[in-house]
């Protein structure tokens, strides 16, 4: 086996890319911008152009087992993005073939929460676990379920989307998937967001948030107040972890995890965050799962997570038969 792999990480705005080391270590890592390409062969001509640089740079031209993408709506079965909301190309594309003819080299894509959940059993918190769950609290909410030490893909590609698990069936909130009432639409960053404006308008008491023009608050100034004492920004944390931790009691029945684990921004949010939701968790358990799943955090850095979750997928892969 060759000593590195490609790790990829498709973002609607950025495209990250490294080389990784069988322990997990990123020797070295660029990135190009995904949006400017309306046009996927463009794209993937400059990817190309780029990735080769780092390679040559490292020492690592002939040394790739693999290339893993982690892409929005890719799917690991397929090969292919499909119909992903956030990026430029419309329609199906098939990506893994692409990057296959382009580099010669075999090429494994998945959506990107499963790519966390993947580098989070290869490299951090989940070693040694054969049943956890997954949940990224980002700009969304993604999730990837790993059962018997395997992630579950379902008949089609596309299992595990428990950011839409509808947490409030009446006058829920319109999430980005078409739906009402989703996880993803409260316990997102910009679902914190959004649950500030509200508690704002509805509430009176003063608060360090009414300083900030309404449309503009962010998650992170909710987490700044709330350190500061706030009490509106307490009470959306105490919101927020319940809804979540009631989530992840509905969720243990499925698949009995020995643990959650959170990444993202909103998960460095600590005690303000996990004191509501492991209560909520524990209200909610049914008694024969209660005390069992524990709640734990990435031990992945923030910056290099993704291209580590992706280039996971690259020891995967077959090698590629040659004609």
């Amino acid at each position: 086996m060759k000593p590195y792999v490609l790790g990829i990480d498709i973002g609607g705005t950025n495209t990250v890319f490294g080389i990784v080391d069988a322990r997990g270590t990123v020797i070295a890592s660029s990135s190009i911008k995904t949006a400017k390409h309306a046009n996927i062969e463009d794209y993937i001509e400059e990817l190309y152009t780029e990735v080769t640089r780092l390679l040559t740079t490292n020492d690592a031209v002939d040394k790739i087992n693999g290339i893993g993408v982690g892409a929005p709506n890719a799917n690991y079965y397929t090969g292919n993005i499909e119909h992903a909301a956030n990026l430029n190309w419309e329609g199906t594309i098939p990506l893994a073939a692409m990057l296959e003819e382009k580099f010669n080299i075999p090429v494994a894509i998945t959506n990107d929460a499963n790519a966390a959940a993947i580098g989070e059993m290869t490299y951090g918190a989940a070693r040694g676990l054969k049943d956890f769950i997954m949940i990224t609290l980002g700009t969304g909410v993604g999730s990837g379920i790993v059962v018997n030490g395997q992630l579950v893909y379902g008949h089609d590609g596309f299992a595990g989307e428990l950011g839409h698990l509808i947490v409030k069936r009446n006058n829920g909130r319109a999430c980005g998937c078409g739906r009402t009432g989703c996880l993803e639409a409260y316990c997102s960053a910009t679902g914190v967001a959004r649950t500030a404006r509200e508690f704002l308008e509805i509430r009176t008491e003063p608060s360090l948030l009414r300083n900030i023009p309404i449309a503009q608050i962010t998650s992170k100034d909710v987490y700044d107040a709330a350190m500061q004492g706030d009490q509106i920004a307490k009470d959306i944390f105490d919101y927020t972890g319940t809804i979540l931790g009631e989530a992840f009691a509905d969720m243990t029945v499925f698949t009995s995890p020995q643990a959650f684990i959170l990444f993202g921004g909103l998960a460095k949010s600590g005690e303000l965050l996990l004191k509501p939701l492991r209560a909520a968790m524990d209200r909610n358990m049914m008694t024969v799962f209660k005390g069992k799943p524990k709640v734990l955090l990435s031990e992945l850095k923030e910056a290099d997570a993704a291209v580590l979750g992706a280039s996971a997928l690259g020891w995967e892969v077959k090698p590629i038969e040659q004609a």
